[in-house]
């Protein structure tokens, strides 16, 4: 009896281990997003993302994260570019949905012109967020994610929120 015990928590370790080298090594990911910057009076503004995710185990990866945005306001033309840098940790299980949050910092580069005046400023950067990706198949997942953007420069915070969705390829195995 002793020694079916033994066995049996042999048998349930190796399984763990295993399943935990179901997580990609890599993960590359690009779609559509909107971004809300500012608040009430802000601009809405349409572009990509893509990230890049390199996972050091089944629940922790470091993810970089580029962002396109653009809007013509009343002729004025708006574009906003972030890059990002942090961890993310995911929440692996054998269903189809794996979600996850990220902490990201870095910068942005917000610049506007119009009638050949322009603008433009590179603040800090910081983004708390999240989603869900949607397996598809064994590489290719869909992505909805929500993300707080914060740009502060000479004391002050411009906010933002983006909305994105778009698709994942997974690369390599853990």
């Amino acid at each position: 009896m002793n020694r079916m015990k033994w066995i049996l928590a042999g048998i349930l370790l190796t399984a763990g281990s295993s399943y935990a080298q179901d997580a990609p090594k890599a993960e590359v990911s690009a779609g559509y997003s909107y971004l809300r910057l500012g608040g009430s009076g802000g601009v809405n503004q349409s572009g990509a993302s893509f990230s890049v995710a390199g996972n050091v185990n089944s629940w922790f990866g470091v993810v970089g994260d580029l962002g396109f945005y653009h809007s013509s306001p009343s002729g004025v033309g708006v574009n906003t570019v972030t890059f990002l840098v942090g961890p993310r940790f995911s929440a692996r299980s054998r269903s189809r949905a794996t979600p996850f949050v990220q902490a990201l910092a870095g910068g942005a580069h917000l610049s506007a012109g119009a009638n050949g005046v322009s603008a433009s400023v590179t603040p800090f950067a910081y983004s708390v967020g999240g989603g869900v990706d949607l397996r598809l198949s064994s590489r290719v997942a869909f992505r909805p994610q929500m993300d707080y953007i914060g740009m502060r420069s000479e004391g002050q915070t411009v906010n933002a929120l983006r909305a994105s969705f778009g698709l994942v390829f997974r690369f390599g195995s853990r």
